[in-house]
């Protein structure tokens, strides 16, 4: 969550486009930590809901042991599927269909964590024609996740926590063409 908060207070007060987030946390975890993460926050920060369009200004956190998919209405959908490297929800499940809809309108960000999840999802928003980036293994809390990535394909910036905020700050500025 300290990569999170770090991340999402960096992002500059006017930064708008939507954010999706999976976070690995336990199959019973409550949205308590959602909570302190939205406080204070520029962003409105939410648990994201079957079939909720997805809004500007706003920070979607999958739901605990679901996994999170966008649909090609741009709404997000829900599945208790297998689980993918471990996990429930997974990055790879939801950055696979996000980059089936958004295509090269998508931006990918792998921060810390403790396996590879996230790995081949970020290869199919490169495919797509997507932004990728992942945080700079040596800023990490665990730098297995980004490490993954940057091991197994060409990702386009390698980035602190805050100057990946800086980075989609100012594409932010530009004419609008990406989802985070």
């Amino acid at each position: 969550m300290n990569a999170l908060r770090i991340f999402l207070s960096s992002l500059h007060i006017d930064f708008n486009m939507p954010i999706i987030i999976v976070q690995h946390t336990s199959p019973h975890s409550d949205s308590t930590w959602i909570t302190l993460l939205d406080k204070g926050n520029h962003l409105t920060i939410k648990e994201a809901d079957e079939k909720e369009k997805i809004e500007t200004r706003t920070v979607y956190i999958a739901p605990p042991n679901y996994h999170l998919l966008v649909e090609k209405d741009r709404t997000f959908s829900l599945s208790i599927d297998e689980r993918v490297n471990f996990a429930r929800p997974s990055i790879d499940v939801l950055f696979e269909t996000a980059a089936d809809v958004y295509k090269a309108n998508l931006i990918g960000v792998i921060l810390t964590g403790s396996n590879s999840d996230g790995t081949n999802g970020l290869k199919r928003i490169k495919e797509n024609g997507g932004l990728t980036i992942a945080q700079d293994p040596s800023t990490a809390e665990s730098s297995y996740m980004p490490a993954s990535a940057i091991a197994s394909m060409q990702v386009d910036h390698i980035l602190s926590l805050e100057n990946i905020a800086k980075l989609l700050s100012k594409i932010n500025q530009l004419p609008k063409t990406h989802t985070t």
